[in-house]
């Protein structure tokens, strides 16, 4: 039966999408007989903790959620925020002729279509509905034309979710155990932190070297246009036929990695400047080529984070909401794709724009095709590109802010893909002269004319490197011929060093894992919005900076886990994950391989892969011997002149000698130091200031440790649970904390006072109607509280010293009125593209922080006032959305009912509330599941 037979005899249709704001644009094109209804993402998973997963399940399967006894059998569970969404939608269903799934067109969007089918078990006709543009004519041809469910998608993902299960699972508790407590690691995400880890290294290891060499001005004699200028300014390419050395002939340790260029100093440089002065030259040869650049491909999901990250400022992460909006509200199409193809409708699309805007001479005679680069490129989705047979130019969509910059990006990379290629010519003219003492010397100038401009009319590509020339540049040299004269008006010596390598920036770390073959495109962002919320990774303007527990973690699994942090061992699981999803591998053999290690072939944890046959160790192998593994070495790194850096369960920190004995000496790294930074020099100052963590002796009566450390808002005292206190649910203790005053610090805090501070708030008594009242130090000073009625202190000693009388004789006083004017924003950011609302920072009760007025988001380490960029504002705020659970929708209150029906109101009235309190109980016992699995990675 046809799902379009039955809409012209009345048949209801239910269709359900991701996202709330996709099934609002889809409604609108569908009509009636149709009702759209989101899922809100994902409905069903593996269990969080061992509480969610059923009774009827023991042991391993209990902590895993995965049966790797019984086939790697996963344990799915509904999740608890979209259990009232599932009611719905079963009730929706139940009054429905037809369902028609219509979840994204990828592995992941399949996945969820097939979770939908397998919890709503419906009874009716099912269809998979598929698009890539949400526009009118698209819907309408999904819904005409819609296919069965691709069940070797769903066991692609599948074996995705599994692997990356069991990899988190088992090798995050080793994190815990050597390093600190609520680590993780993840299959891609590790490796992403080595790479980054490897970067600061190569920084670290990295020595400068000093080298010099000359710049001429050069002029022709003859009067100059901007046709033909009448000068040139060349650089010294080589002295009596030795080529100069630049930054490209030395090392990173600072040494030359031929002799067989000259190196010069500032004297050699200086002097042989000197000794040119009056040098007569003249052109020693002009070499022209044609220049062609073609136009670049149409957006992929990559190329898109790179591009706008290079050009817009944007993460990857405030990328990707931007272009989730644009594509529900029917701007583009799907923007999680490795595809760089452009169907029928775009190419003529792009080729009509092309000749309306720039005109027939840009339109090449055939539309230009691009081949997919992308290695097991996922499904055969379309590029980035606006949505529709006719596309709407920036101007004509109505859009502003972000969401302008960034439709306005595709739109131009989408036009220019269809237009010709640009041409004109390069040249290279070398010059050459005898000095005074008879060296002879070469110059040599480039240059690059574009005589027509093409595609660069429409769009340019940015670059990583902000030094570097963009395509567009020209550079016009004059006129001239093979033995021309030329007199030098100017020669200076110039002097140069060698740079460290860049560290990585969103962009270039996402460029990186393409290029090795590391993930997939759509998991890019959600890789390093992991790593950055871990805290392996901070940001310093654009640049990821590794913090040294990320050191600690790599450190740790490079020595342990080799094979789980080798890059071809990682991108080979790739191939296997899609071989797999091709039909040519089966998921239970390879899940096997990979955690037993049984078997021949690729998979085994501990050989990457290498089909040689062999009996080779698994992942569950290569877990079980923690005994090797020296939590002390494996976080321990030595800065020089006898200091080591360490990190500990409270942050990093260096010392020297041993403890115990005479002169040794500790200090804190501050959080936001790039580990590059970390000097002998650095170190030293650091220990020479009265810092770290101060013991001060152990509390008579809990027995635990109390020391003095110094925090990021400021000194503090603390104590040292035991290890095994419980950290996480209904049992969970927090230790107890309290700042110094601020007549106090760190070296002369003594262990009565800590004490002292820490029994705060302190009951003072009761008011005459047995209101307590308690004194309390907060940010803002002392004060008493009774109730919700708050009263400052004038100091801090009268936290200990306030009587009951002189509190209630505060308290007798009317309370000063009116509040201070609010204070301005620190600084105001722009519109955030998701909310549209302006975003401002402020000043909190815990720091600085990011807002649009709904969303708040703590600036985190790296971030400061001075630098943070509108964008990185904006990162902040959708990567606090991301861990915002859902909100409930409020129920409408019931209308009043007639007296005739009280009695059966009240019956109503007393059901519910026993049904209120069942509910209550059950999301107690979620809550108490959650938080006991909250330190559980994924």
């Amino acid at each position: 039966m046809s799902p379009t037979s039955e809409t012209a005899h009345g048949g209801r249709r239910l269709v359900i999408v991701e996202s709330p704001a996709k099934a609002k644009t889809i409604k609108g094109y569908l009509g009636p007989g149709y009702v759209v209804e989101a899922s809100v993402g994902h409905i069903r998973d593996l269990p969080s903790g061992a509480a969610e997963v059923p009774e009827k399940y023991t042991g391993e399967v209990r902590r895993l959620g995965v049966d790797v006894e019984h086939d790697f059998q996963p344990i799915y569970v509904v999740n608890a925020d979209k259990k009232a969404q599932v009611k719905k939608l079963k009730d929706l269903l139940a009054e429905s002729d037809e369902l028609f799934l219509a979840t994204d067109e990828d592995r992941e969007g399949e996945a969820i279509a097939w979770h939908l089918q397998e919890v709503l078990k419906p009874k009716v006709p099912v269809h998979r509905m598929v698009f890539h543009e949400i526009t009118k004519d698209a819907i309408q041809q999904a819904v005409r034309n819609p296919r069965e469910l691709n069940k070797r998608m769903v066991d692609a993902q599948e074996t995705r979710r599994i692997l990356d299960r069991l990899y988190g699972y088992e090798v995050s508790p080793v994190l815990w155990k050597k390093v600190m407590r609520g680590l993780s690691a993840g299959r891609v995400q590790s490796v992403a932190t080595r790479l980054v880890v490897e970067r600061e290294r190569e920084r670290i290891a990295f020595r400068s070297a000093e080298y010099w060499d000359l710049t001429g001005t050069f002029s022709t004699g003859r009067p100059g246009d901007p046709s033909d200028p009448s000068s040139l300014t060349a650089r010294l390419a080589s002295v009596d036929g030795k080529r100069v050395a630049q930054g490209r002939d030395f090392g990173a340790d600072g040494r030359l990695k031929s002799e067989s260029v000259l190196h010069l100093d500032e004297e050699k440089a200086r002097a042989l400047a000197a000794s040119l002065a009056d040098t007569r030259f003249s052109v020693r040869s002009v070499e022209s080529k044609p220049y062609r650049r073609s136009p670049y491909a149409p957006f992929r999901t990559t190329t898109l984070q790179q591009e706008a990250s290079r050009k817009l400022g944007f993460g990857a992460k405030a990328t990707m909401q931007v272009a989730q909006k644009l594509y529900e509200n029917g701007f583009i199409t799907y923007m999680r794709t490795d595809s760089t193809v452009l169907s029928d409708t775009a190419v003529t699309a792009a080729r009509a724009q092309v000749t309306q805007l720039y005109g027939a001479d840009y339109l090449p005679e055939k539309p230009r095709v691009y081949a997919g680069k992308v290695k097991n490129a996922q499904e055969a989705h379309e590029a980035i590109r606006p949505s529709g047979d006719r596309f709407r130019t920036p101007a004509e969509t109505g859009l502003t802010g972000d969401q302008f910059k960034l439709y306005e990006l595709i739109w131009k990379r989408t036009v220019a893909s269809q237009m010709k290629d640009a041409t004109g010519n390069s040249v290279t003219v070398k010059i050459g002269g005898t000095s005074a003492d008879g060296r002879d010397a070469e110059f040599s100038a480039s240059g690059k004319t574009i005589t027509f401009h093409g595609f660069m009319k429409a769009y340019v590509e940015g670059a990583d490197d902000p030094n570097a020339e963009l395509d567009d540049r020209e550079r016009r040299l004059p006129q001239v011929a093979e033995g021309d004269a030329l007199a030098a008006e100017e020669i200076t010596a110039d002097g140069h060093a060698t740079k460290p390598p860049a560290r990585y920036t969103e962009a270039t770390l996402v460029k990186e894992l393409e290029e090795r073959e590391i993930g997939r495109p759509s998991t890019y962002a959600s890789i390093i919005g992991t790593i950055l919320d871990r805290g392996y990774v901070f940001k310093k303007g654009t640049a990821l900076v590794p913090s040294f527990l990320s050191f600690a973690v790599v450190n740790l699994l490079e020595k342990h886990f080799g094979r789980l942090v080798d890059y071809d061992f990682t991108a080979r699981m790739e191939d296997d994950l899609d071989r797999i999803a091709r039909g040519e591998a089966q998921s239970v053999p390879w899940l096997k391989r990979f955690y037993f290690g049984e078997g021949e072939g690729s998979g085994g944890a501990a050989d990457a892969g290498n089909g040689d046959g062999d009996h080779l160790g698994g992942l569950k192998e290569l877990v079980t011997d923690l005994g090797a593994i020296d939590a002390r070495e494996i976080s321990s790194f030595p800065v020089g002149d006898g200091i080591v850096l360490r990190v500990g369960r409270y942050g990093a920190y260096v010392e020297r000698g041993e403890r115990e004995q005479e002169g040794y000496q500790k200090a804190d790294v501050p959080e936001d130091l790039a580990p590059d930074e970390l000097t002998v020099e650095y170190a030293e100052e650091l220990l020479a200031k009265p810092s770290g963590d101060f013991e001060l002796g152990t509390d008579p009566v809990s027995g635990h440790q109390i020391v003095a450390k110094a925090g990021r808002y400021g000194p503090y005292v603390t104590e040292i649970l035991p290890e095994d206190t419980p950290k996480t649910g209904k049992n969970a203790v927090k230790p107890r904390t309290a700042s110094l005053f601020k007549t106090m610090s760190l070296d002369t805090v003594t262990l009565e006072e800590a004490l002292q501070l820490m029994s705060l708030p302190r009951v003072v008594g009761a008011d005459a109607e047995g209101v307590e009242i308690t004194a309390q130090n907060g940010r803002y000073g002392p004060y008493l509280k009774k109730g919700t009625d708050s009263r400052s202190l004038t100091s801090e000693d009268q936290l200990f010293s306030i009587t009951l009388e002189e509190a209630l004789a505060i308290y007798a006083q009317p309370k000063q009125r009116g509040r201070a004017a609010a204070k301005p924003p620190l600084k105001e950011l722009g519109t955030d593209p998701v909310s549209e609302k302006p975003v401002v920072v402020k000043d909190g009760r815990f720091g600085p922080y990011v807002t649009d007025g709904e969303t708040n988001a703590t600036l985190r380490t790296g971030d400061s006032v001075e630098t943070i960029t509108p964008e990185r504002g904006y990162e902040l705020l959708a990567e606090k959305r991301a861990k915002a659970p859902a909100k409930k929708t409020a129920k409408k209150a019931p209308a009043k009912k007639t007296a005739a029906k009280k009695t059966a109101a009240k019956k109503t009235t007393a059901a519910k509330k026993t049904a209120a309190k069942k509910t209550t109980t059950a999301a107690k016992k979620t809550t108490t599941a959650k938080k006991a699995a909250a330190a559980k990675p994924e």
